[in-house]
C-alpha cells in the first residue's frame, strides 16, 4: 500500500522578506519562495497562496520579528506586538494561517527558530542548552535549554541587557530608542551605521570591530554565566566580518579570568568549540521554523525532541 510522507510548512517571517519552504518529514525541502514583507494582509494573502501549492501539508512553523505573543491562553497569542515596523504592530500571525490552511501552526521567535534549528540539524547537535545569538540590524537571542525552548514572561530580549561602555573609549551614547546604550544600541549594525556613519559591511577600521568584539565578549560573558551553555552560537550579517569571531573569543577568554574553572574558561584553545559560526549559515532559521511546525503537530509538547 502506497503511503504519502507528511510534508511540513516553515517561514523564516523577516522585516524584510518572509521566507518560505516546504520540507519532507526527513528535512528535505521540496519547495521555497521568497515574498517581501509589505503589509500584513499582502504578505499573509501571499504566503498562504505558496502553501496551497503543496497538497498534503500537515503543519507549519513560523519563526518571526517580534515581539510575539507566545502565552497560550492570552488574547494576543500569535500575535506580533509592539514593533516599530510600521503596519505590524499588533497583527494576528497564527489564526489567518490556521483558518486558511486548516492545519496546526506553530509560531516563536525567528532566534529562538534558528536556535531550534542549529540544536536539531546544526552546530548544537547532540548538546542539552545551546544559546543562538544573532547580530545584524539589532541582536537577538534565541536559546534551547535543557532540550527545550526558554520561553518565560515573554521569551528572551538579550539584545537589551547592559554591557559595560566605556565614555572615554566609545562616546557614542547608543542607538536603542527604549534603553539607549544596552547591547543592541551599541553593537547591532544599526549601532554602528550610527557610531561610525558607515554600514557594518564597509566599515575595515580596525578601531571599530575591537570595540564591537568588546561589546560581544561581554555579551557571550553574560550568556555563559545566566544559562550556562554548552556552546554559543553567533549568526547574522554583522558576525560574518572576518576577524571578528576570534576577537570576540580571545576577549571572552580575558574576560572570564579562568572562573568558571572548566574547560572553555580555562583553555583558550577550546573557544573555537565554545563560540562558534552557525553550521546552518543562513538557512539556520527556516530550518528551526520547519521544525517549529513537525512540533506543532505533537500533542502536549513542551520539548524539543
Amino acid at each position: 500500500m502506497h503511503t504519502t510522507q507528511p510534508l511540513y510548512g516553515g517561514i523564516e517571517a523577516g522585516g524584510t522578506k518572509w521566507v518560505c519552504a516546504v520540507a519532507d518529514a526527513d528535512g528535505d525541502l521540496v519547495a521555497t519562495d521568497v515574498i517581501p514583507t509589505t503589509t500584513p494582509d499582502e504578505t499573509i494573502t501571499a504566503t498562504v497562496r505558496f502553501f496551497r501549492e503543496h497538497r498534503g501539508l500537515s503543519a507549519i512553523g513560523v519563526g518571526s520579528f517580534g515581539p510575539v505573543d507566545l502565552r497560550p491562553g492570552s488574547p494576543a497569542y500569535g500575535h506580533i506586538t509592539s514593533t516599530p515596523k510600521p503596519g505590524w504592530a499588533h497583527t494576528d500571525v497564527v489564526s489567518p494561517l490556521r483558518a486558511a490552511l486548516d492545519v496546526p501552526v506553530g509560531l516563536d521567535t525567528d532566534v529562538n527558530a534558528a536556535a531550534l534549528g542549529e540544536w536539531r540539524h546544526g552546530a548544537g547537535r547532540d548538546l542539552d542548552t545551546v544559546v543562538y545569538m544573532t547580530v545584524g540590524t539589532g541582536i537577538g537571542v534565541g536559546a534551547v535549554v535543557n532540550g527545550r525552548l526558554l520561553h518565560g514572561l515573554l521569551h528572551p530580549e538579550f539584545g537589551h541587557v547592559r554591557v559595560p561602555r566605556d565614555p572615554a573609549r566609545d562616546a557614542f551614547a547608543g542607538s536603542c530608542p527604549f534603553h539607549g546604550d544596552c547591547l543592541e544600541g551599541l553593537a547591532s549594525g544599526e549601532a554602528m551605521r550610527q557610531r561610525w556613519g558607515r554600514r557594518a559591511e564597509s566599515l575595515d577600521d580596525p578601531a571599530a570591530w575591537e570595540l564591537e568584539a568588546e561589546y560581544l565578549a561581554h555579551a557571550v560573558m553574560n550568556l555563559t554565566y545566566t544559562l550556562s551553555p554548552e556552546r554559543i552560537i553567533i549568526g547574522g550579517g554583522v558576525a560574518k566580518h572576518p576577524g571578528l569571531m576570534a576577537r570576540v573569543r580571545a576577549r571572552a577568554f580575558d574576560l572570564a579570568a579562568g572562573y568558571p574553572t572548566t574547560p572553555p574558561m580555562t583553555d583558550a584553545t577550546l573557544m573555537d568549540e565554545y563560540v562558534v559560526s552557525p553550521s546552518l549559515g543562513d538557512h539556520a532559521g527556516i530550518t528551526g521554523a520547519i521544525e517549529l511546525g513537525r512540533l506543532s503537530t505533537i500533542s502536549g509538547k513542551k520539548g524539543c525532541s
